[in-house]
């Protein structure tokens, strides 16, 4: 483990994210390619919609992630006293 704590659980939660994202559009791929032999999923339109927005959901996850603690940005940053 390293001494930097902090950047090994944001990698760690990037990297989460980013196999999650894949993942479910693999799922969609699938979908999309071999509609025969889906029997578990007969609306097949539905099931798409519902891994894309978990797609969608991951990805704002990752987005909001790199925005906010991505070493650089967040990590270095000052912290100010509002109205002190």
């Amino acid at each position: 483990m390293s001494l930097n704590f902090r950047e090994d659980l944001v990698k760690a939660s990037e990297k989460r994210f980013e196999a999650l994202i894949d993942k479910h559009r693999i799922n969609v791929e699938i979908l999309l390619e071999n509609t025969v032999g889906v029997a578990e999923h007969p609306d097949i339109m539905e099931t798409i919609e519902k891994e894309i927005a978990i797609i969608a959901e991951y990805d704002d996850k990752l987005s909001t992630l790199k925005k906010y603690f991505v070493s650089g940005r967040a990590a270095g940053k000052k912290k100010e006293v509002l109205n002190g």
